[in-house]
């Protein structure tokens, strides 16, 4: 062997053949990525809320407390001229009759992104997302009346847990998430969230549910969304997107202002600021379970060195 061949051989490394291959660069979590821990704890979170609010004096008296907060009636909120409330008014989707065409519409469009982008598993996924939420919410309000335990008025006495209104933004928005691009997906869920946080809003403040309604039912869209997530196969489930970095920082700051504005009333400063509260915390909970929970960042695996 001359001493040119010589050169020309790969020089050897100790260790070179123990050298653990790289993993490849896949986006998709693995199951152990994936925990069932969201799906528990938002359920546990939508029971926590029902027997502290509905199902104890103390939780039913200060939310009956929030009615007496100004006038009956939504008409001194600002969002009332597009509430659909008042005469010859456009609703705003999926306020007042708009609901139920809020849904279908809804429903048509996942299923059109599921047939364009042929995401068969995610968009059943989405598809159950859907239906299991808002099925959900009729099952419980007809099945877990409101007992009344502090002898409140007969118009306090409906049974709204949860909210079907703000059951509809939330559902629909985590839906949508698992079935657009990854490319997209965070502003889709910028969207939705603050399509959210005013409906959430300007249900607590014009009287038609109750702060623990509202927060009720965006409890249970994340649950479902959660134990969706968790079924799908680990190729499947949406992985780690990039986004600008001051995204979550600026969707929250608008959702925030969106909850202000859309639960403002002219007659209480108390009962706007707890509606817009409400409305926030909603609006952080589905940002958190479409876009920040750990689950949709993937895991690499670098190389062993020796």
């Amino acid at each position: 062997m001359t001493q040119h061949d010589s050169h020309s051989l790969p020089a050897h490394r100790p260790g070179a053949s123990r050298q653990a291959p790289e993993a490849p660069d896949d986006p998709s979590p693995s199951r152990t990525t994936r925990p069932w821990t969201p799906a528990l704890l938002y359920t546990l979170g939508f029971l926590t809320v029902y027997l502290l609010a509905i199902c104890t004096p103390w939780g039913q008296r200060a939310e009956n407390a929030l009615f007496a907060l100004g006038k009956q009636g939504g008409e001194e909120a600002w969002i009332y001229p597009l509430s659909g409330a008042a005469y010859g008014s456009t609703p705003l989707p999926p306020m007042e009759l708009s609901a139920k065409p809020t849904l279908m519409a809804g429903l048509a469009v996942i299923v059109v992104l599921t047939l364009v982008r042929r995401c068969w598993r995610q968009g059943c996924a989405a598809l159950g997302v859907v239906i299991l939420t808002t099925g959900g919410k009729e099952a419980f309000k007809s099945t877990m009346p409101r007992p009344d335990l502090v002898g409140a008025p007969e118009n306090l006495l409906d049974q709204g847990f949860p909210s079907g209104h703000t059951v509809i933004p939330a559902a629909l928005t985590l839906a949508a998430v698992l079935v657009v691009s990854p490319r997209i997906r965070p502003y889709v869920a910028t969207a939705g969230v603050l399509w959210l946080a005013c409906i959430a809003a300007a249900s607590a403040t014009m009287g038609g549910h109750r702060p623990s309604e509202v927060l009720g039912a965006t409890l249970l869209a994340c649950a479902c969304y959660g134990l969706a997530t968790w079924l799908l196969p680990p190729a499947a489930v949406p992985g780690a997107t990039r986004s600008a970095r001051a995204l979550p920082v600026i969707t929250l700051t608008l959702a925030l202002a969106v909850a202000l504005v859309s639960g403002a009333r002219n007659d209480t400063l108390t009962r706007s600021l707890v509606s817009a509260a409400t409305a926030f915390i909603c609006a952080a909970l589905v940002w958190y379970a479409a876009v920040g929970r750990p689950a949709h960042t993937a895991r690499r695996t670098r190389p062993a060195l020796d």
